[in-house]
């Protein structure tokens, strides 16, 4: 993995959340009740996560997101600007609160409940509103917390400027074929890969869309096929401790390497390594490393 003398600018697009993570000793069966261990909050959201992940990998970040007008909504705010994320278009809203996660994890298992609130009122407007930064961008990231109709004039309004555009779809749901054929690269999970695509076999999506579509796991396992080959990319060591937040990590150092001009090998590669990093700590953010821990 090289990094230029370039500060890469990264535009994200997306959610922003607290996530309150409940330890239990089981994960409960329908209709069961069962004693959490422990319980803590963490910063979160999908979108947010990318925020962090590429600016403390040296990027020059702006997050277009929305939150509700409430301390929670002030600690996410708080939070970014603290990370050195440029929040001029992270917008309030007085019609909802605060997006929430509620997390049940045991064993490295986890169920996630995502209420959207605030960040469904995210809308087209506010990507008008920082044009003029798409327009001097080098990476736009999006991902599906937010409307598809935000997601899809996001990606138009960033291809019409010639930018590249990176897409984590999850939560999985179906993605229009323009959108899927007007992005640069798409990372899913192996268990989505059906619902985002259709009913396709996951060798034919990934020959479809060679050097384009990266499928994970949970064993942090990263499988593309780069034109010629499938190829199958995982870290030798597993350190794999929190699964939250390892998605984001991946799509976040992939995007860094990209725009440092690494081959996509080497984009997978950093990916995974950014992922291993953050399933060390809890929480989605925790663990996120800073472009000094890569270079000596």
């Amino acid at each position: 993995m090289n990094f230029s003398s370039d500060q890469p600018k990264i535009i994200v697009v997306g959610s922003s959340s607290i996530d309150l993570v409940l330890e239990t000793e089981k994960l409960p069966l329908p209709n069961e009740t069962v004693l959490a261990v422990n319980s803590e909050s963490y910063f979160g959201g999908k979108g947010a996560n990318q925020a962090v992940g590429t600016a403390r990998l040296g990027a020059s970040v702006y997050f277009i997101g929305c939150v509700g007008m409430d301390p929670l909504g002030q600690q996410i705010m708080r939070n970014l600007v603290s990370e050195s994320v440029n929040v001029g278009f992270v917008h309030e809203t007085d019609r909802e609160s605060t997006g929430t996660a509620y997390v049940t994890t045991s064993e490295g298992n986890a169920a996630i409940v995502v209420v959207p609130a605030a960040n469904k009122y995210l809308n087209t407007a506010h990507i008008d509103e920082a044009d003029r930064y798409f327009h001097t961008s080098d990476l736009v990231l999006v991902q599906l917390e937010v409307s598809m109709e935000v997601v899809e004039y996001t990606v138009k309004k960033a291809k019409r400027y010639g930018k590249k555009v990176g897409l984590y779809a999850s939560p999985a749901m179906r993605v229009s074929d323009e959108i899927l054929e007007a992005v640069d690269f798409i990372v899913t999970k192996s268990s989505e890969l059906y619902i985002i695509f259709g009913e396709e076999q996951r060798e034919e999506v990934l020959k479809k869309y060679f050097n384009k579509v990266f499928v994970r796991d949970d064993s942090n396992s990263t499988i593309y096929f780069d034109g010629t080959e499938m190829k199958y990319y995982r870290n030798d060591k597993d350190t794999t401790v929190y699964k939250m937040g390892m998605g984001d990590a991946f799509t976040s150092g992939f995007a860094i390497a990209l725009c440092h001009g690494n081959s996509i090998e080497e984009c997978v590669k950093f990916g995974n390594e950014v992922s291993s990093r953050v399933s060390g700590g809890k929480g989605s953010q925790t663990g996120l490393p800073r472009r000094s821990d890569f270079i000596s």
